[in-house]
């Protein structure tokens, strides 16, 4: 960003494309530190690949505004298909099941998200998609690594720094795992909550700080 001018110019694809699973995608809102809005690039590099996922368990449905900018793509829209061409603007309301697939190489879909009546919540979920299989498969130690780099870039995501206290519960370090624990309680009082019926914590749920700390004692 220009800190004179207040304002910053990039291309897609000079921001890098990053994994979450099997999809890919360009980090647009962090890359311009937006804290106001959702903004990602979903892309896929074949015909076929997937692109826009469904909702994931447990997170809030939003509104949603796709623009195809190269490529093809085909929405599945709850129980129609769409073909999208670049140019074209397809919106969903909250709830509405939708995918899209690739339907030409390098076709590439702007998103845009946000809940009505609701400040959107940048919690950094771009930076703890392509760490989450290191998570998945038990790599505790190279994951606490990889957050410890993550949260001392950007500091401003307290959901990293929970995470971290969950792979350090998971992984024997429950000092470590209660301090961290409490950063992300005294940035966000949501946390609190999570923590209380979050299974990772089960190693440490006898310690007397960490009850204190979910509000048992």
């Amino acid at each position: 960003m220009n800190a004179q001018r207040g304002y910053a110019v990039a291309r897609l694809d000079e921001i890098d494309a990053l994994a979450d699973g099997q999809y890919r995608y360009r980090p647009v809102r962090h890359h311009f530190g937006i804290t106001s809005f959702g903004v990602t690039a979903w892309v896929g590099a074949a015909a076929g690949d997937a692109i826009i996922n469904e909702f994931d368990e447990g997170s809030e449905p939003a509104e949603e505004l796709f623009l195809v900018v190269s490529g093809r793509a085909v929405f599945e829209l709850e129980d129609k298909q769409v073909e999208a061409s670049p140019g074209t603007l397809v919106f969903t309301s909250q709830g509405t099941r939708r995918t899209a697939v690739a339907a030409e190489p390098a076709t590439t879909i702007l998103a845009f998200d946000g809940s009505p009546g609701k400040a959107y919540d940048a919690t950094g979920w771009e930076l703890w998609a392509p760490l989450r299989p290191l998570y998945d498969d038990g790599d505790h130690a190279e994951l606490s690594a990889r957050l410890d780099e993550a949260i001392a870039a950007n500091p401003g995501y307290p959901m990293l720094v929970y995470n971290l206290a969950c792979s350090e519960s998971l992984s024997g370090h429950p000092a470590e795992a209660i301090n961290h624990l409490r950063r992300a309680i005294d940035a966000s009082e949501k946390f609190r909550a999570d923590a209380r019926d979050d299974t990772d914590f089960a190693p440490i749920r006898h310690e007397p700080e960490f009850k204190t700390l979910i509000g048992e004692q």
